[in-house]
């Protein structure tokens, strides 16, 4: 591979969540800077799949291992526990069955990390009562009849499906739109209100 690249903050918490020498799936990994950092940093075995083909085309160029795919329609091509995290950053969001590409991915990997914008956070909600028009921050910075996110969701809607569908949130956060830890990481109607992304360890029960 070449020279390493620099890693988002939010990527480097994912990262910590990561074993090393563990066998990763990044899901929707754009350029797979992410890839490359568990490979150099924790002798990770870190694959990707990407849908945009100059993203994929980015990371084969750096010796990243990548394939053009969409995670509505390939996981169910990997076979049961074929990974020891499945990796799903900023993207659960556009992805068209949301629900049914994290069974996919609890099916392949003995552990799940997931992120995803709150659309829940108070200034979205103040925008949104103030305006009455679908609100924009730095995350969410495209018109909604352009935005890529289909199904925004937050950090309590996504807490309320884990316990639906009977997965256990091993580790969680609140972060702001930088990565960095908000004080209200142990409780969940701050980090609702106060978080611009959660962050989700998972396993199966």
């Amino acid at each position: 591979m070449i020279a390493p690249r620099k890693i988002r903050v939010d990527l480097k918490l994912i990262a910590d969540l990561v074993a090393p020498g563990s066998r990763v799936l990044d899901i929707g990994c754009a350029d797979g800077t992410l890839i490359d950092h568990l490979y150099r940093e924790k002798n990770c075995d870190a694959r990707g799949i990407e849908l945009d083909m100059q993203e994929v085309q980015r990371a084969v160029a750096h010796g990243v291992p990548v394939m053009q795919g969409d995670a509505d329609t390939e996981l169910v091509t990997y076979p049961d526990g074929a990974f020891d995290y499945v990796i799903l950053s900023r993207t659960l969001q556009a992805v068209e069955k949301p629900r049914e590409v994290l069974a996919q991915m609890l099916r392949i990997g003995t552990h799940v990390i997931v992120s995803f914008p709150n659309f829940g956070h108070w200034s979205l909600r103040v925008q949104l009562l103030a305006k009455g028009r679908m609100p924009m921050t730095a995350g969410w910075n495209r018109m909604w009849y352009e935005t890529p996110n289909i199904h925004p969701c937050t950090i309590g809607d996504f807490f309320a499906l884990c316990a639906q569908d009977g997965y256990i949130v091993e580790d969680w956060l609140a972060a702001d739109e930088q990565g960095l830890r908000t004080p209200w990481r142990r409780s969940r109607r701050l980090a609702n209100l106060f978080g611009e992304q959660g962050l989700f360890l998972l396993r199966k029960a």
